[in-house]
């Protein structure tokens, strides 16, 4: 009854936002010239510092979303912070000072770097403690879009993150005639401690979005009465829910682009006619979205800051901590909406891109919400014994999950414990397919595999060792892990040695697709395991979602010397132990 409750209050309160969106325009007319994005074609309305040498100031501050006030920590005051540009072949000095009670710290995500400048507490560096200065320096090396976040507690929840753009030092092969940085991020009046804290005691906590009677009896008119009798009862012995999408939902969030709110309606010019670049950067905690501007096709133009070759989409879903380049040309004079939908329905950021100041275009109805299936736990439920299931939960011994063995590579190939619920049956290859929830979008949806790098790899060598690596949970405890292991008890970091070419495959063997990030060097997508190396153009990331029972591989080139974090980019799930550290020694591989 609570929790039926608290449904309804949500949905009222998001109802009432949603009524107001039509006094958008006189708030428009009242927010300060910053903030008034279309005065400011080339800055996003984002506070812009550019050169070579930066003073970063964190401090804990007061911030207002829909008038309502809550708990920061920003950068130079501003949520995001600044937006930072700079050219490669520039050395940088960034002095960063702290004006907390609490240690912090900068990641440069995406920046290759020497890896004491990564900004990793813990290991690259000690953190900044309070009223101290860190003064980051290094070279650029690269162009591109890219962000930068604390990597200290639970601080990029309450607003330490903002974006990055390098310009190329040669031509740029995007030709374009204005953009926007675009930075789509999510936000909680609670303290992310008390949110961890919940997730801890109950992990659907913020879902309210779970199924119900009507459900049943609405799959039974549709599948037969059986089958979903069978599902049903299937769900709930292995203790899952098939609509646990995200872990924490629009119940708490509000979804923000460039720091408004859908209400606030961020708004960017055009003229008709004009190529204009959108440079998207999710940096959320915890939310993936999908981003389509109806009635305007988008030509992704760049993956995680690194060109690819042209591909033209009505939608793609971005990942936490993913970026992706566009380009729009709208040829009308009438006003588009920019619609990033939750991936789990629960709210939306939005924003309007315009020829005039004023005009407003209809905002999308969020569409129904997804629900997961047995292939997202790579379950053949046709093939299914139900006699392997107890009230317990699976039979992990029946399915093999007993075994605990480790491969040449020290890796955990079974593993088992407390933090392990179960293991994928049958883990598949997901990169050709679309997100869950996209499946019969009527319109064209990004894939892993549309993605074809612009210039050929750098490192075309096969590889010259494979290792596997499970995503890990259990869900119920919020426990999220690595081969079962949390980041607090493993016993050494995963080793790779300089030069060396190895293949990473990564099963997911839980129910939520996890962004996965390696830092310090970018990833080769092998996105056709037909074509192994011998593809010379696989996309190159420094992040990619793992989709529930998914098998993917990315091919490495270990030579960034030093030690890395490895971690899925949920916030909360990193936090409760879904990091490693990846170390690469100045020797040659053992034979």
């Amino acid at each position: 009854m609570i929790r039926l409750r608290q449904k309804k209050i949500d949905r009222r309160r998001f109802l009432q936002k949603t009524a107001a969106f039509g006094g958008a325009l006189a708030l428009q007319a009242t927010m300060p010239a910053w903030a008034r994005s279309g005065t400011h074609t080339d800055l996003s309305g984002l506070k812009t510092l550019s050169g070579t040498q930066f003073d970063l100031h964190v401090a804990a501050a007061r911030h207002t979303i829909d008038g309502e006030q809550g708990r920061a920590v920003l950068i130079n005051g501003q949520l995001p912070a600044p937006l930072l540009r700079w050219r490669e072949g520039d050395e940088l000095t960034l002095n960063v000072t702290n004006h907390l009670k609490a240690d912090t710290s900068i990641h440069w995500h995406g920046i290759l770097l020497p890896f004491q400048m990564d900004g990793v507490p813990g290991v690259t560096f000690p953190g900044i403690k309070p009223g101290e200065t860190f003064t980051y320096e290094f070279p650029l090396i690269q162009a591109g879009t890219y962000w930068y976040h604390s990597h200290s507690g639970l601080q990029e929840q309450l607003g330490h993150y903002g974006p990055i753009v390098i310009e190329p030092k040669s031509s740029d092969p995007v030709a374009y005639d204005r953009e926007y940085v675009i930075v789509l991020s999510d936000w909680t009046f609670e303290d992310p401690h008390r949110v961890f804290a919940k997730l801890k005691k109950m992990s659907d906590n913020y879902n309210f979005q779970q199924r119900t009677v009507d459900d049943f009896f609405d799959d039974a008119a549709e599948e037969g009465f059986d089958k979903a009798l069978s599902e049903r009862l299937m769900w709930g012995a292995m203790r899952m829910n098939p609509t646990d999408i995200a872990d924490v939902t629009g119940a708490t969030y509000t979804y923000l682009l460039n720091g408004h709110s859908p209400l606030e309606n961020w708004t960017g010019l055009f003229k008709p006619g004009e190529r204009v670049r959108l440079r998207f950067i999710n940096a959320a905690a915890m939310s993936i979205f999908n981003v389509r501007i109806p009635g305007l096709p988008m030509t992704v133009v760049q993956a995680d800051g690194l060109n690819v070759r042209p591909v033209e989409t009505d939608e793609f879903q971005i990942g936490v901590a993913e970026t992706y380049d566009v380009i729009v040309q709208p040829e009308a004079r009438q006003a588009y909406t920019l619609m990033a939908e939750s991936n789990d329905r629960s709210g939306f950021a939005r924003a309007t891109l315009t020829p005039e100041l004023g005009m407003v275009a209809p905002v999308p109805d969020l569409r129904p919400r997804p629900t997961l299936t047995m292939k997202d736990m790579a379950m053949d439920h046709s093939t299914m014994d139900h006699s392997q299931m107890t009230h317990d939960g699976m039979d992990h011994a029946a399915m093999g999950h007993d075994k605990s063995s480790m491969n040449k590579n020290g890796t955990h190939e079974h593993a088992t414990g407390p933090g392990v619920v179960g293991l994928a049956m049958n883990p598949t290859n997901r990169l050709a397919e679309r997100p869950n929830g996209l499946e019969d979008a009527p319109h064209r949806v990004l894939v892993y595999t549309g993605l074809k790098a612009l210039d050929r790899n750098p490192d075309t060598r096969n590889p010259e060792r494979e290792m596997e690596l499970h995503l890990t949970s259990n869900m119920e405890r919020y426990m999220w892990s690595f081969d079962g292991v949390k980041f607090s008890e493993v016993d050494g970091p995963i080793v790779f040695y300089k030069d060396e070419r190895l293949r990473l495959t990564l099963v997911n063997d839980t129910m939520m697709p996890h962004p996965i990030h390696l830092h310090g060097m970018f990833f080769d997508v092998v996105t056709n395991e037909a074509a192994k190396a011998t593809d010379p153009y696989k996309p190159r990331k420094h992040t990619i979602v793992v989709k529930p029972g998914e098998k993917l591989s990315v091919d490495i080139t270990a030579d960034a010397v030093g030690d890395w974090a490895f971690h899925c980019h949920l916030l909360y799930h990193m936090h409760a132990g879904m990091m490693r550290v990846v170390s690469i020694r100045d020797e040659v591989a053992p034979t």
